[in-house]
């Protein structure tokens, strides 16, 4: 098992976590990133729904036809290919027999990464935009170890990347790399935040995921959702009509509660523009709850956009190293 028990205050220590990601939680590294080549085993990419591509390769379609996987043998019937027919059975029952097969399909599997500014955020171990870049890596080694094409759009609201689907490792180094890139270029950004650029800016992105998409391919979207609205629902809604679409959503406990204090102090908070500064009072269980209440009811109206135009849903959180959380239970999140 990958998974080493340890002390629960070195498990605790953000430190000693960091160490063993590679990461300082703030910039992202190649290193940090290649890693994750030996956590593939932690997810299973296996087709969850029917595939409609019409290129060979290495999944199996529901339906059956003539291609290289062997299905099974029954009677033969009017119209079935001569050929196909399996003459050992056919001399041993004295009824001619037919092979069948299950047809393979190819699934480019497509990454798209979400490292806006508002990503740029941690309070604990890793900015939400770092963990998605985890999150993205852990998906594309293991794409790669199946054999599959991998490629997808890395942006944020100045900039993106289109990566086409590759294969074997070429595909993979890419797309981490165009990761890498867009995280610096984002910390280096010195413009405050726009929410409507940054609104605009996702939708384009959804539409472009939309144009890129072909029918049958396993879409990641890795996002904390902060800039959906209605036109990006609609443009998930129609990748979700011929894909499989699977929403990766990044948290940070700080987004869903306040944390405790003895005494009440009021701190000022910003979302990075300067004049959306909010005043918060720590220490007040009232003003706390409903901070979380708040909190709670923006996540449920994230979820039923999402779900309604047809993703699964997965949540990670920025506080914890993805194996962790994987290891606790959600490593049945592809199955």
């Amino acid at each position: 098992m990958w998974f080493n028990q340890k002390k629960l205050t070195e498990q605790n220590n953000p430190q000693t976590l960091l160490d063993e990601l590679v990461s300082n939680g703030i910039e992202l590294n190649i290193d940090e990133l290649i890693r994750y080549q030996t956590k593939s085993s932690l997810i299973n990419l296996a087709a969850a729904k029917s595939s409609h591509g019409k290129m060979s390769g290495n999944y199996l379609a529901r339906s059956k036809g003539r291609g290289m996987e062997f299905d099974e043998v029954r009677h033969y019937q009017n119209g079935d290919d001569i050929r196909a027919i399996d003459w050992r059975v056919t001399a041993r029952t004295g009824k001619t027999h037919t092979k069948l097969f299950r047809e393979e399909v190819e699934r480019p599997v497509l990454i798209a990464t979400d490292l806006s500014t508002s990503m740029l955020f941690g309070s604990r171990l890793l900015f939400k935009s770092v963990q998605a870049a985890h999150v993205a890596s852990l998906v594309a080694w293991h794409a790669k170890s199946r054999g599959d094409r991998v490629g997808g759009v890395v942006f944020n609201q100045h900039s993106h990347t289109e990566l086409k689907p590759r294969s074997r490792q070429q595909g993979v180094l890419h797309y981490l790399h165009a990761l890498v890139k867009c995280h610096a270029d984002s910390l280096q950004a010195s413009e405050t935040l726009d929410r409507e650029q940054a609104r605009l800016a996702f939708e384009q992105n959804c539409a472009r995921l939309r144009q890129l998409s072909k029918p049958g391919s396993l879409v990641y979207l890795i996002t904390d959702a902060f800039n959906l609205s209605d036109e990006a629902v609609r443009h998930l809604a129609n990748i979700s009509r011929h894909c499989e679409l699977v929403v990766c959503l990044i948290s940070d406990p700080l987004e869903q509660q306040l944390p405790d204090s003895v005494n009440k102090i009021s701190v000022a908070i910003t979302n990075g523009d300067n004049n959306e500064r909010q005043q918060f009072i720590l220490g007040d269980k009232g003003f706390a709850e409903k901070y979380h209440q708040q909190a709670m009811s923006l996540n449920e109206t994230l979820e039923q956009q999402l779900t309604k135009a047809g993703a699964r849903l997965l949540h990670f959180c920025a506080s914890e190293a993805l194996e962790t959380q994987l290891h606790r239970g959600v490593a049945s999140w592809i199955r």
